[in-house]
């Protein structure tokens, strides 16, 4: 294997790996920032190593491993971290390294659940909670956080030190709190949990469409939290929605990796063994209370799309007053974008652009691609295609995926 070749499976390897490896450190030396400290350097021991050694048959052990290794050095030589040495010592010498891939079954011995909690201790803002635990567990960058949120990329980087700051100084359990603590923290760890499978659902940066192994891990997760708070509605509202959305994959990316958009998808690729699964967890979310949340609403939106067999039996009236319903709940101009796609299907482009229009002075929309996506399409629809032109390629200008950005130039091109 060439030094490229190796250079690109430790990059692989890594995003994989990157949120256990993280998440087994911690439980280690208690201290989220030292963790990923120390998952950097054995990142750095294997780009040197490996090249020269050859990629080992489990990489994800061989990682944890080397770091397990380093934070135990580094617990002997700190005396401020001697002592937790002297607390936690024996566990760490007789027990073997984690299995990245072993399942876990309940919430104590769940290293990854435990550093979504801590991320999402209430002494952090809930912006600082949301994008350390990206960080963490989703291993984004700041700057595909900063695109998350609509917010600068400095702004983010800011918030993930200090937020890892406040968490070292304050001492924060690693743990998975339990009664009216685990509560205060579920809608913020719902949100990290639903932002992770979104970044795997369509990728914000780089050349893939999809991640899914981060949508497939939000989704293990989620369903540990349904476990963790069985008569939580909108715990099984957002594991409905996963669900659903999951049911796709197969069909979002067609025969050379590009994105096959949702109206273009061949249904019958559609995994409905996930649909059945999602459609049983709204049926569950619904039956435990009168007072729909964001999550409920969301998953009964994609539960339309699911029930459809063709996309032009998509009860797109339906869809456009539950965003209607979602902006009452949750008012937030994405939402507001999204309620014009649904109003233009079931009422016309016009009226979509009309809403659209409304949005075009938004400032958080402004660097948002997908504004002047949506506004294109409805132009192109209307006949307006010069216009649709200039908004497809500024789209494209937006849009930091690939993928998107060889769709939306190629739209252009054929107006």
């Amino acid at each position: 294997m060439t030094t490229e070749n190796v250079h690109r499976t430790i990059e692989t390897v890594w995003r994989i790996e990157q949120p256990r490896l993280i998440a087994g450190l911690a439980r280690i030396v208690r201290d989220v920032g030292i963790a990923e400290e120390l998952a950097q350097d054995a990142l750095v021991v294997a780009l040197k190593q490996w090249p020269e050694q050859g990629v080992p048959r489990n990489p994800g052990a061989w990682l944890m491993a080397t770091g397990r290794n380093r934070a135990i050095d580094l617990l002997r030589r700190n005396k401020r971290l001697g002592r937790k040495l002297e607390e936690i010592g024996h566990d760490i010498e007789t027990d073997a390294p984690p299995d990245p891939d072993e399942a876990l079954d309940d919430h104590v011995g769940d290293d990854l659940l435990r550093l979504i909690f801590t991320s999402c201790h209430p002494i952090l803002s809930s912006e600082a909670r949301v994008a350390l635990t990206l960080r963490l567990l989703g291993g984004l960058t700041t700057d595909e956080i900063a695109r998350a949120f609509l917010v600068p990329e400095p702004t983010v980087a800011q918030r993930i030190v200090r937020a890892k700051r406040t968490l070292s100084e304050a001492r924060v359990p690693f743990e998975v709190p339990r009664g009216e603590e685990m509560a205060k923290r579920l809608s913020s760890v719902l949100e990290v949990v639903y932002l992770i499978f979104n970044e795997g659902y369509a990728a914000t940066a780089g050349e893939d469409w999809i991640r899914p192994q981060l949508s497939q891990e939000a989704l293990r997760l989620g369903r540990i939290l349904a476990q963790l708070a069985p008569n939580e509605p909108e715990v099984h509202g957002l594991v409905a929605l996963m669900e659903i959305q999951a049911s796709r994959f197969a069909a979002r990316v067609g025969p050379k990796g590009e994105p096959v958009l949702l109206a273009d998808q061949d249904r019958s690729r559609w995994n409905h063994l996930l649909i059945r699964r999602g459609l049983a967890a709204l049926q569950r979310a619904e039956s435990l209370s009168d007072a729909l949340g964001p999550y409920v609403v969301q998953a009964a939106i994609a539960a339309c799309h699911a029930r459809a067999r063709k996309a032009e039996d998509t009860d797109w009236a339906r869809i456009a007053a539950l965003y209607a319903a979602l902006g009452e709940i949750m008012p937030s101009p994405i939402v507001e974008l999204n309620r014009a796609v649904a109003v233009s299907m079931a009422y016309g482009p016009a009226a979509g652009l009309e809403l659209v229009e409304g949005l075009r002075e938004e400032p958080s929309l402004v660097p948002y691609h997908l504004l002047p996506t949506v506004r294109g399409d409805f132009l192109e629809k209307l006949g307006r295609k010069d216009e649709a032109r200039a908004e497809f390629e500024k789209a494209a200008a937006l849009t930091r995926n690939g993928r998107e950005r060889d769709i939306l130039l190629a739209r252009a091109a054929a107006l």
